[in-house]
């Protein structure tokens, strides 16, 4: 697979609404400017998405801030490991067409969410990242209501992540553009109901999603990542496959002490009658060879008029092999994360 990696700054996209050049990077190099997407603002995707875990407690979080073009989405799932359980709690709202104000750049700004069910606010500024929530209905592990949560992550100074520039064979002013930051230190705490939970950064670790672009009306893709500390080292990926056209680039990355080092192809084997039976991962180069036992799975279903989705978002233990650029082989016994199948029509 041929694999173009970008390595300085450009524009994103071109007067006619094309991306200038497609491909991976290691930092954000794309410059979004969403005045120059060649599509009506009801067909723009833009979202933030948040996961963090605590690997001593064995619970995550995840928050969501998505505008969808016609229809806005915010969410918040607790991921409970060990009783094998996700608690989680929607918002859908219509016709948001770019009025969150979403930052054109990953490393910067802030985007907030309120309403009766829910407020989410997330913020970044200096590598550092402020995610903040309040949920007076949502339904917590003890029987109880209400949860509030103010976490900090902190990203490795100088740090690679995973960035993507892609279109679509069927129509090359539909992109994704991509920014995927891994291995990002957690502190702060969370109460859920009459129970706290901590994360600390010797056992927490975080990681951003971070998408702007336009789609083609049906798609399914693979997505899998986990950050934690290997040895102390930070370390974790970002793997996935199956949306857009990815022969100029995949997303795979293995991140080891704030660096990077790119796989080629990763095939994600998984029993769709039951997402709960063990995975498989493989890849082409051999690199990233992992077996996965599932906890929970995160799933959702979405059906409003011709607004479809159906996800499994699977959170569980990775055991095997990596191998990184230098050739130098890490082996993991039950490394924490979490990998998905998703199908959209939207």
């Amino acid at each position: 697979m041929a694999q173009h990696e970008i390595t300085s700054p450009m524009e994103l996209l071109d007067s006619d609404g094309r991306l200038v050049k497609e491909g991976w990077a290691r930092k954000p190099y794309w410059r979004y400017d969403r005045n120059k997407i060649a599509a009506p603002g009801w067909r723009i995707k833009e979202w933030d998405y948040y996961s963090v875990i605590s690997h001593g407690g064995k619970y995550g979080f995840c928050l969501t801030i998505s505008d969808l073009g016609y229809l806005g989405m915010t969410a918040l799932a607790w991921i409970d490991f060990a009783a094998g359980k996700a608690y989680q709690l929607d918002d859908l709202f219509f016709f948001p067409m770019g009025r969150l104000g979403f930052s054109p750049a990953p490393g910067e700004g802030s985007v907030t969410y309120k309403s009766a069910k829910m407020e989410l606010s997330f913020s970044a500024s200096g590598g550092r990242r402020r995610i903040s929530a309040k949920a007076p209905g949502f339904r917590a592990p003890d029987g109880g209501t209400s949860l509030e949560a103010e976490i900090e992550l902190s990203e490795i100074p100088g740090g690679d992540s995973m960035n993507i520039a892609t279109s679509w064979k069927e129509n090359r002013r539909a992109f994704y553009y991509n920014s995927k930051i891994n291995c990002m230190s957690a502190s702060g705490k969370a109460r859920l109901g009459s129970s706290e939970y901590a994360f600390s950064p010797g056992d927490s670790s975080g990681g951003l999603d971070w998408g702007r672009g336009v789609w083609t009306w049906k798609n399914r893709w693979y997505w899998g990542s986990a950050s934690g500390l290997l040895d102390g080292i930070p370390f974790g990926w970002n793997i996935g496959y199956g949306f857009s056209d990815r022969s100029p680039a995949s997303e795979n990355m293995v991140f080891y002490g704030g660096k990077a080092h790119k796989l080629d192809e990763v095939i994600f084997h998984l029993d769709r009658s039951n997402y709960l039976a063990p995975w498989k991962f493989t890849s082409s180069d051999g690199r990233f060879e992992l077996d996965f036992e599932p906890a929970v799975d995160r799933s959702s279903s979405t059906d409003i008029l011709a607004i479809k989705s159906i996800q499994h978002q699977v959170f569980g233990y990775f055991s095997g092999r990596v191998v990184l650029d230098d050739a130098k082989v890490l082996v993991l016994d039950r490394f924490m994360g979490f990998a998905e199948d998703v199908v959209n029509w939207w």
